[in-house]
């Protein structure tokens, strides 16, 4: 799941206690600020781009030379009326409000320094800087780019995915950026965009992610009894049939981390190497009495 669909996942429909929404309000704030940070104080001095309407906002501002926070906000209108309309409130407020905080915050750092003239530490971390914030506003329900709302309705009428309609969009991006400033700073650019793609997935999905695992074998009951005993995860037993034989099988399906993947395929491996095992990545667990916890 790439990180347009992520934000829709994210979007809730009931009314917020307070508490949690001062607390998303001010999460928002800071992802907002933290996107800006990276943008006037690395990328934009050095004419490195980030993709969507940022990257469009840039080229803009480049050659008119008017506050590139004005024309973020500007572009984005449009789109958080859209996201309104068709994905809802909540969305499209949290992402008006996350917009205003990025354009204000974007229009005080203007020219107010620069951390560092080396090309490679400004894409690295204003890559970091950026995905960071980005994450922290997806992770609570709204978006800082219109790219994405467009993307995502877009989806709907033509034969291709979200993902690859942000890179169609990207791509005239960067290649324009290539002709703009030069072709190394598009280059860089790319760069930028790939480290703040991978951190936006940890920000949005986490370090510790979940992990579901089935396992079709003909000891079932003494791997899940190993499980439960050396990972302390509990297991269900599914009962399945062979399509090519017709006999009956019992599946194993439970949750667990990625730091104890390894643990369980040695646990298989020791008990029935020639069980059939399949681990598939979980954006987000709930109820029951799964709990995130490392292994010692």
């Amino acid at each position: 799941m790439n990180d347009a669909e992520k934000l829709v996942e994210t979007v809730r429909h009931k009314k917020l206690p307070r508490k949690i929404l001062l607390i998303r309000t001010l999460l928002v704030t800071i992802g907002a600020a933290l996107m800006a940070v990276a943008l006037e104080l690395f990328l934009v001095p050095n004419h490195i781009l980030d993709g969507g309407i940022t990257g469009i906002s840039i080229i803009i501002a480049h050659f008119t030379g008017w506050r590139l926070g004005i024309i973020i906000f500007a572009l984005n209108l449009p789109f958080i009326y859209i996201g309104y309309k068709q994905i809802g409130k909540t969305f499209a407020l949290t992402t008006l409000y996350g917009i205003f905080i990025l354009s204000v915050t974007s229009i005080f750092l203007h020219n107010m320094i620069v951390v560092t003239d080396d090309l490679l530490l400004d894409t690295v971390f204003g890559g970091i800087i950026l995905g960071t914030g980005v994450g922290i506003v997806i992770r609570y329900g709204g978006s800082l780019d219109g790219t994405e709302v467009l993307s995502i309705l877009l989806n709907n009428k033509l034969p291709f995915s979200v993902g690859e309609i942000i890179m169609f969009f990207n791509f005239f991006i960067f290649t324009t950026a290539g002709f703009v400033f030069s072709w190394e700073r598009a280059m860089y650019s790319i760069i930028t965009y790939f480290i703040a793609f991978k951190v936006i997935d940890i920000v949005v999905e986490g370090l510790d992610e979940s992990k579901s695992a089935w396992i079709i074998t003909e000891k079932a009951e003494e791997i899940g009894d190993a499980i439960l005993a050396r990972l302390g995860r509990g297991v269900t037993y599914l009962k399945g049939e062979g399509a090519y034989t017709g006999d009956d099988k019992k599946v194993i399906f439970c949750v667990l981390t990625r730091l104890e993947e390894a643990k369980l395929k040695s646990i298989i491996e020791e008990l029935d190497s020639d069980a059939f095992l399949a681990i598939a990545n979980i954006s987000e667990v709930r109820g029951g009495r799964f709990r995130k916890k490392h292994i010692h």
